[in-house]
């Protein structure tokens, strides 16, 4: 079993999403743990949704979420022929939030609504593989990583995750070589998500890697490669 994770670059566009779908097809024979970020700029995105939102700015933030909706849903069509509606219990989750006051502090409300963009992502690249005929299992990871209520710098349990990951994921290898999650999330023991901090992806495909016993663990980038040294210090610096 082997863990792939690709980056927000590398989904960021309808042409680079079918490319990741080249990419897994091309290892079809193999079981494989995928994690994906948000696409490109959504996080961005989203910190400007609960910006709005926690300042009081109810419409502001509800119509700078239409705006997140309104790429997804592009891309969404542009990927799948039939109507899907694998992204509105996702959306309705946020909407009914943005609707209300804030209660609590700035970080619980960043948790809640910047954590839907892996859901968007993994929901849309799960739907068009799918549609490729390249048969995967989506999971909502919340269900798997349990954390502690730090929010946005939350601590896994590892106990209890790792419990879950061979309760839940391992089965699923029996149905399709492919199970797709999100990285950066997690969720609280009262079912509150939970983000592992900036860049916590590539944490997610570790804390699976090791979990999982993987035998390795491929960050696939959108680049052809990295330098083995800083090349303005050393010339002979190679790809």
């Amino acid at each position: 079993m082997k863990v792939f994770k690709f980056g927000g670059a590398s989904i960021n566009s309808i042409d680079r999403i079918e490319n990741v779908g080249k990419i897994i097809k091309s290892h079809s024979n193999e079981e494989i743990l995928i994690i994906i970020s948000a696409m490109g700029k959504t996080t961005n995105a989203l910190e400007k949704v609960v910006d709005a939102f926690f300042a009081g700015q109810n419409k502001e933030a509800l119509d700078l979420f239409e705006a997140i909706k309104n790429e997804h849903n592009y891309v969404l069509t542009q990927l799948i022929q039939k109507e899907h509606n694998c992204l509105k219990d996702f959306y309705t989750e946020i909407e009914w939030l943005l609707h209300d006051n804030p209660v609590r502090d700035y970080d619980y409300y960043y948790d809640q609504i910047v954590c839907c963009g892996e859901l968007l992502s993994t929901a849309i690249i799960s739907a068009y593989l799918n549609e490729v005929d390249v048969a995967n299992t989506w999971v909502d990871v919340r269900d798997i990583f349990r954390t502690d209520n730090n929010f946005r710098d939350a601590v896994i349990d590892w106990d209890i995750t790792s419990t879950k990951t061979h309760e839940q994921i391992t089965p699923l290898f029996n149905k399709t070589n492919f199970v797709i999650t999100q990285g950066f999330i997690g969720a609280t023991d009262e079912n509150e998500s939970t983000t592992l901090g900036r860049e916590g992806s590539d944490y997610s495909a570790a804390i699976f890697a090791n979990l999982l016993n993987a035998e390795n663990q491929t960050i696939w980038k959108d680049v052809e490669g990295v330098m083995n040294a800083d090349p303005k210090q050393f010339k002979d610096a190679k790809l």
